[in-house]
């Protein structure tokens, strides 16, 4: 049994156990060390009814079904205003909106990838990796393992079913905790009876049959499809569940982590302030709370990253969801972070000012927004920043 499967083991068999190496010493770091965890949300998740362009009449137009009201104070399901362009979807109304309030969430809109594939697997490599797109040097090296090896006394751990790209390829041998779950069926039988009965010995029992055969096929195909594009990942609501432990082990041990949450690719009834959109919202927020408070005086050093592979398109599809994008929202979270505000470079939004007349455009690359924020949280060097992005140009968007 190699070291990583014992870490595995132990805290399998321990689900609230403190530590995960052989001895407390051996990942030991002082309390007053940054922490940071990253939080990547695989199935690119829909930016726009997180953080709603209330003012913009074209998000009203294109999401006839999915659009969240503008803000009304006599409307409990309309959008929180956060300032005079952007406001914040209801659902997070308890959880994020009091660490906005207290400012210590930022957002940034327009942020991304220069990855146009809209492929959930190469796009979610691409960021894991960290390296220019066209330019991968290594398919088997990690931004975070590269991090990892430029920080002395910073112990990391990835609370994933194995071993993210994101920590792959360091000099360290980096545990890791899975905190999947178990996916529910994506079928319900008994519908699929009812619906074939409605019709049995009547003319259209042949025709009923085939298109209900042929639709289930096609479900269960763009089923698959969402539940790959989560590559293992735990649900929202599992996250929820998790985030005090997750919190235990970041604050006594460990300082960099990684976190994938999945559920995020909502092709079909995506809802606004209630459905699957809103639920994995209400679940992804209530755990980010949590963990806030479960860190207690620790928070104060931690610094949080939620990112997805990319964003949706703006305009709702015909199955009253969205489909794959390119340009999102990326959230930034902590004890010390400057928050309040809506960071990075921005464009109105409107249909002139789309990518390829479906997308937002991404302004602000992946590569260089996490180089700031990491250059800021560990004082690291041009040097270091290039090992951990090469080819970067850090933006210190002031956000820690």
């Amino acid at each position: 049994m190699n070291r990583r499967q014992f870490l595995f083991t132990a805290a399998a068999a321990a689900a609230a156990a403190p530590a995960l190496s052989f001895s407390g010493k051996l990942f030991a770091a002082p309390a007053s060390t940054p922490r940071f965890l990253l939080v990547f949300l695989r199935g690119g998740y829909d930016c726009n009814n997180l953080l709603v362009p209330y003012r913009s009449d074209f998000y009203y137009q294109s999401r006839p079904t999915l659009a969240i009201a503008r803000p009304d104070a006599a409307n409990p399901n309309s959008v929180i205003p956060l300032d005079a362009e952007w406001g914040l979807n209801p659902v997070l109304r308890d959880s994020i909106y009091p660490l906005w309030q207290r400012k210590q969430v930022a957002f940034v809109p327009f942020a991304g990838t220069d990855d146009m594939s809209r492929s959930h697997f190469e796009t979610q490599d691409n960021i894991e990796a960290g390296e220019p797109t066209q330019q991968r040097s290594s398919y088997r090296s990690g931004f975070m393992a590269r991090l990892s090896g430029s920080l002395r006394a910073t112990p990391s751990i990835a609370f994933t079913d194995a071993l993210p790209l994101s920590f792959q390829g360091g000099k360290a041998d980096i545990p890791n905790i899975s905190l999947r779950g178990v996916a529910k069926p994506a079928f319900d039988d008994r519908q699929a009876s009812i619906l074939s009965g409605m019709y049995k010995n009547t003319s259209l029992a042949a025709a009923a049959s085939d298109g209900l055969e042929l639709r289930q096929q096609v479900s269960k195909e763009l089923q698959d499809e969402m539940m790959k594009a989560n590559r293992g990942a735990a649900s929202a609501k599992n996250f929820a569940a998790e985030t005090q432990r997750i919190a235990t082990l970041m604050r006594d041990q460990y300082r960099l982590g990684f976190v994938d949450v999945g559920g995020w690719d909502t092709h079909v009834n995506q809802g606004s302030t209630t459905g699957g959109l809103a639920n994995n919202l209400t679940n992804l927020g209530q755990g980010l709370a949590a963990y806030a408070e479960a860190l207690g005086d620790a928070w104060r050093d931690t610094t949080v990253v939620v990112v997805s592979e990319f964003g949706r398109t703006f305009r709702e599809n015909g199955d009253k969801g969205t489909d794959h994008g390119h340009g999102t929202v990326y959230w930034v979270l902590g004890g010390s972070v400057r928050g309040g505000r809506i960071a990075g470079q921005q464009v109105a939004v409107n249909q002139q000012n789309l990518l390829q007349n479906r997308d937002y455009p991404v302004l602000n690359n992946y590569r260089d927004v996490l180089g700031g924020v990491l250059g800021r949280v560990w004082g690291l060097s041009g040097s270091q920043l290039q090992t951990v992005f090469p080819g970067a140009k850090p933006r210190d968007l002031q956000l820690v």
